[in-house]
């Protein structure tokens, strides 16, 4: 078959095209519902679908195509009113009419209705390989057409973008072509309404992926509502009823909720755990003060503020920022450094590329963390994966940025942050970070966050839903509501802040091996992980490893170690105590397969996390004497110890030395190159679940000499370079 007869949606390589398909947006759907989505498997499906070519947004009020883990129509329009996007169900036999007068009013095409026998239509192809642009269904190079002439405006220029759309619709398109049939394995490119938004099950993505070409998407879909609103007019709304009386959106929305909750027998009878109404109540008022208090904030993710532009996958945009005066006259796009190989190869994982400690571009990547942060206390966790991966690329390239378009050429950045360095470089500020750093609403939740055992998601509910504003609050308030961690948290809130230099997190490395050695040998060795050893100054806790060459010793070996620093004196609380890896023998786990719920948690090894406090100070003799009760005057501090097996050392001082998105990217290539499920306590195989000895241990000849050379092992075993711990400060 030659080029011209390519099938839709596969380029000469073989792999799924979807360039041509409008922005989509990827529904996880809720609870146990079947098909629903974990956030790795989200992420992995949008990974797929961003190397596709697909156009990704998280703001669905930019979407035209919806891939659902949804089964229903009815469940399909719950799912998007839940996202306030309000729509109703096309009828196709009335939609008939109403689109061909679309297509005449846009005046792209003569369109003949009355004609009962007019000329076969041409099922047009697309692929990756030839790049036809197509705007409503209509060929792009057809003197019939008229295509908008490019604004002199950046940010129209960096918008403006037409594409084909595959049908989903039982719209007659016949008039869009007189030419003959093509072979069946194409699909008609009709109109595409852009009020209309059309949600078709995931499937769809998949199936295609195994028959190498995209299936037609009629028996796949699901939903097709008509938009009654915009994200304009859907904020507004929402604002203006919270001005009023914030509690009566409240009870609005989980009245609606509940409205549909209850039409909806068939999802319910495989929703056993539905929320009820009180708890859509009290997430719909969170979520409503959260859109009150972010209304059109610079730093708001698209769901939060108005007129933002869709944010899209890891493809490149199209049209970006003008080329300015000075940069002409300098040549600076024309004339980039010689890129890393990483970046020449689109390396997209953090572990296959060197990021130090320091880079040229620490300035610019703070304030990046300081929007990361900001998306995090808002509860944007698309976003924050988005800016993780963004910081992680820039703290990798070893040139001090210059120009955007360097930034463009970066894995994993894309035109959102060119603009935000863009308005850096000639402002020198950011508005958004300014705005994050004034609002009081942020300021607290970072306080509440700063806790140790609350995460965002409780914070927000300590603010909104509880209505603390202080700590204090919280203390005289809301003690009791506390867990025993978040209230050690909170009672040591300001040692825990506090930064731990490098000569005392040794020093507690080495009281804590003193006597695991006491109570095995003087063969255990300790391994001081985590910030420490990626060369960090200063650190907000201590991560350390005790391991030993013989298994038995190592089996619950985590109690005694911490009876043993309690006794003394050294572990003043003891947060938690897992001895998961013991109570297994110290056998390597095996995977759990898609069936089965995952296990939370880092890893299965043996742990145990605690509050660290140096029990001599230097008058303690004295001020014992006048005072039996003296009062401790060093800080608290927060130590992990962990335990593992020597047969799997490397992989436990690989996964608790690097940085967050270095490991996590770590995983992701593991299971996207590999097919095997890495983290700490060991690899196994996706497919049978079997553990895989990348350390050679099974064999004693083999076996590692040091941990050092187990660690090696791991990157060896997993077909990566061989990273130094000051290479995988990704943050």
């Amino acid at each position: 078959m030659d080029d011209d007869h390519q099938a839709l949606g596969k380029t000469s390589a073989g792999t799924l095209c979807l360039e041509s398909l409008p922005e989509i947006y990827v529904l996880p759907g809720h609870g146990p519902q079947p098909g629903s989505l974990s956030q790795d498997e989200l992420h992995d499906l949008e990974e797929k679908l961003s190397k596709a070519g697909a156009s990704l947004t998280y703001d669905i009020f930019e979407a035209r195509l919806v891939l659902g883990a949804v089964s229903t129509a009815r469940r399909a329009q719950i799912e998007l009113n839940w996202l306030k996007l309000r729509t109703e169900q096309v009828n196709h036999g009335r939609e008939a009419d109403r689109n061909h007068s679309l297509l005449d009013s846009r005046q792209t095409l003569s369109v003949t209705t009355e004609k009962t026998e007019s000329p076969a239509k041409k099922r047009r192809k697309l692929n990756c390989d030839q790049h036809e642009d197509y705007s409503n269904g209509i060929p792009a190079g057809n003197e019939a057409t008229s295509r908008a002439s490019e604004t002199e405006d950046d940010d129209d220029a960096a918008t403006t973008k037409t594409m084909s759309q595959l049908s989903i619709s039982h719209t007659d398109a016949t008039a869009l072509s007189s030419d003959p049939i093509e072979p069946e394995d194409t699909i008609i490119v009709p109109e595409f309404p852009e009020d209309h938004v059309k949600v078709i099950r995931i499937d769809w993505f998949r199936d295609s992926e195994e028959a190498g070409v995209l299936r037609p998407m009629e028996q796949y879909l699901v939903y097709e509502g008509r938009i009654l609103g915009t994200r304009d007019d859907e904020n507004k709304n929402e604002h203006q009823k919270l001005a009023k009386d914030p509690q009566d959106a409240v009870i609005h929305n989980t009245v609606e909720t509940q409205e549909h909750v209850e039409h909806s027998a068939p999802e319910r009878a495989y929703v056993p755990d539905q929320p009820t109404a009180k708890r859509y109540g009290k997430r719909a008022q969170i979520e409503n003060a959260l859109r009150r208090d972010f209304y059109g904030r610079s730093f708001a993710s698209s769901s939060q503020q108005t007129g933002q532009k869709p944010v899209t996958g890891t493809a490149r945009p199209v049209h970006f920022l003008r080329e300015t005066t000075s940069e002409h006259d300098e040549g600076v796009s024309r004339s980039l450094p010689q890129m890393p190989e990483w970046v020449k190869k689109n390396k997209i994982y953090a572990c296959e590329r060197s990021t130090p400690l320091h880079t040229p571009n620490d300035d610019f990547i703070g304030l990046l963390k300081k929007i990361k942060l900001a998306r995090v206390l808002t509860g944007d966790d698309i976003g924050v994966r988005a800016y993780s991966t963004s910081i992680a690329s820039i703290a990798a390239y070893p040139y001090k940025l210059s120009n955007t378009n360097e930034i463009l050429h970066l894995p994993g950045c894309d035109e959102k942050i060119a603009h935000l360095f863009y308005e850096w470089e000639t402002t020198g500020h950011i508005q958004a970070v300014d705005d994050i750093e004034a609002d009081p609403v942020l300021t607290t939740l970072e306080a509440f966050y700063n806790i140790y055992g609350v995460g965002a998601k409780i914070a927000r509910q300590f603010y909104y839903d509880k209505g603390w504003r202080e700590l204090d609050d919280i203390i005289e308030n809301g003690w009791h509501l506390l867990n025993r961690e978040q209230q050690i948290g909170l009672k040591f809130y300001d040692d825990f802040q506090l930064k731990i230099p490098r000569s005392e997190v040794e020093y507690i490395a080495s009281v804590a091996t003193y006597h695991a050695k006491r109570i095995v040998d003087e063969r255990i060795e300790c391994i001081i992980v985590g910030g420490y050893r990626r060369g960090r100054t200063e650190n907000g806790d201590v991560d350390i490893i005790l391991t030993h060459r013989e298994e038995s010793a190592t089996r619950h070996l985590i109690t005694p170690v911490v009876e043993a620093l309690e006794h003394s004196g050294w572990i003043t609380h003891t947060l938690s105590v897992l001895t998961t890896n013991s109570d297994r023998d110290q056998q390597p786990v095996r995977y759990k397969f898609a069936s089965e719920r995952p296990r939370h948690g880092f890893d299965t090894l043996d742990k145990a996390l605690v509050v660290w406090q140096d029990p001599n100070w230097p008058s303690r003799a004295d001020d014992v004497a006048d005072n039996p009760k003296a009062k401790n005057p060093n800080p608290h501090r927060r130590v992990d110890i962990i335990i593992t097996p020597w047969r799997t050392v490397g992989c436990a001082v690989e996964g608790w030395t690097s940085g967050t998105t270095f490991q996590r990217d770590l995983r992701r290539y593991a299971k996207h190159a590999k097919g095997w499920k890495f983290d700490s306590s060991g690899v196994r195989e996706r497919g049978t679940g079997k553990w895989l000895d990348v350390e050679k241990w099974t064999d004693v000849k083999t076996r590692a000499k040091t941990w050092q050379e187990a660690e090696r092992r791991v990157f060896d075993g997993m077909g990566l370079e061989w990273r130094e711990p000051w290479e995988r400060n990704t943050g």
